[in-house]
C-alpha cells in the first residue's frame, strides 16, 4: 500500500539548491523521486512508484486532445527524475525553482499521492485565500467524500 502524504513542514532551501526531505517522508522516497512543475505555482514531488503509475495513466490520454497534448507537454517537459543523497536531501532544478518562485524559505505540504513544495509567501496568501471557501463548503466537491 502506497504512503499517504500528510501534513505540513518548514524546510529552508540551501545554497546549491538542495532541500531535506522531511522525515515522514523519506521511507517512500528514498527509492527515486520525480519533481515537476505543479498547478498554482508549486512543484509537485511523487515517488518513482507513483510517477510511473501516473505516466501509465497519461499515456491513455489520446494524442487527438489538444489539451491532453497541452497538459502532458507542460507537466512531463519539466520532470526530473532525482534521487536523495545521503542527508536525505534532493536538489530542486534552477527551472523549477523559478516556476515555482522559491527562495530560502519553503512549505513542503503532504497532500496524499504526493508532496507539494511551496514558496512560504505563496503558501501563506494561497491557505488564507482559501481557507474560508473550504470551511464553507456547502455542496460536493468530491463525490461521496461526505
Amino acid at each position: 500500500m502506497a504512503q499517504m502524504f500528510l501534513g505540513t513542514h518548514s524546510p529552508k532551501l540551501d545554497d546549491k539548491g538542495r532541500v531535506i526531505l522531511p522525515a515522514k517522508f523519506r521511507n517512500e522516497l528514498a527509492e527515486g523521486i520525480v519533481v515537476t512543475r505543479g498547478q498554482e505555482n508549486c512543484l509537485y514531488v511523487f515517488s518513482a512508484a507513483e510517477f510511473n503509475d501516473l505516466h501509465e495513466k497519461i499515456r491513455q490520454a489520446p494524442v487527438t486532445s489538444k489539451s491532453a497534448r497541452d497538459f502532458l507537454r507542460v507537466f512531463l517537459s519539466g520532470a526530473s527524475a532525482e534521487t536523495p543523497d545521503s542527508q536525505n536531501r534532493i536538489t530542486l532544478p534552477a527551472n523549477l525553482r523559478q516556476y515555482a518562485g522559491l527562495d530560502r524559505d519553503l512549505t513542503v505540504i503532504g497532500a496524499g499521492n504526493r508532496v507539494e513544495i511551496w514558496d512560504t509567501d505563496a503558501w501563506n496568501t494561497y491557505l488564507a485565500s482559501h481557507e474560508e471557501a473550504f470551511s464553507n463548503t456547502t455542496e460536493e466537491v468530491i463525490p461521496g467524500l461526505f
